[in-house]
């Protein structure tokens, strides 16, 4: 099996589960290199687990589907996380395995640049390995006090509430945000 692509802004898609071992063509280059996109890229065409990280990472899979990964206009909540350039936007949106949430996937973004995507937690995997992404998670949802606690109690990895953890490129920071079905 060849070694995967490197992804600026998603360094670990096997381990987060966007990207999983397969033997199935691509449907951008035709060859089975062994993995495949677990997700439902937005697209001209139904291509779930259909595309290799090779066609994704080069812009094979957007430029032949006109397919996106994650919604641009999500790259920085709509605003409300720092702003990026363009070229950051077309990076994340059409070269760059996104994840499935809840409900519409949003990237974290700080320091001006989008962060990288490091996993779904629950309470115990953000307390274990990233409590440092508990405060932004809290601001974002907007609870305090005995909500908070309880919200945060029942964030599960795979279930629902869930919180999307990522990690700032240039100061290290860690944030995120949560949703639920």
């Amino acid at each position: 099996m060849e070694t995967l692509p490197r992804f600026t802004y998603h360094p670990d898609p096997l381990g987060t589960g966007s990207i999983v071992r397969s033997d199935a063509p691509c449907r951008g280059c035709g060859q089975a290199r062994g993995y495949v996109y677990s997700g439902l890229p937005r697209a001209n065409e139904e291509l779930e687990a259909a595309l290799c990280p090779w066609c994704i990472a080069d812009g094979t899979a957007a430029a032949r589907f006109d397919a996106t990964f994650v919604d641009g206009a999500g790259i920085g909540d709509y605003g409300r996380w720092d702003r990026v350039p363009p070229a950051v936007v077309d990076e994340v949106s059409r070269r760059t395995p996104g994840f499935t949430g809840w409900q519409q996937e949003r990237w974290w973004t700080h320091c001006g640049d989008a962060a990288e995507y490091l996993g779904r937690a629950g309470r115990r995997e953000l307390e274990s390995r990233w409590p440092g992404a508990i405060e932004s998670i809290r601001q974002e949802i907007g609870f305090d006090g005995e909500q908070w606690q309880e919200y945060f109690a029942s964030l599960d990895p795979e279930g629902s509430p869930t919180a999307y953890v990522f990690r700032c490129r240039h100061c290290g920071a860690l944030g995120g945000y949560s949703d639920f079905d």
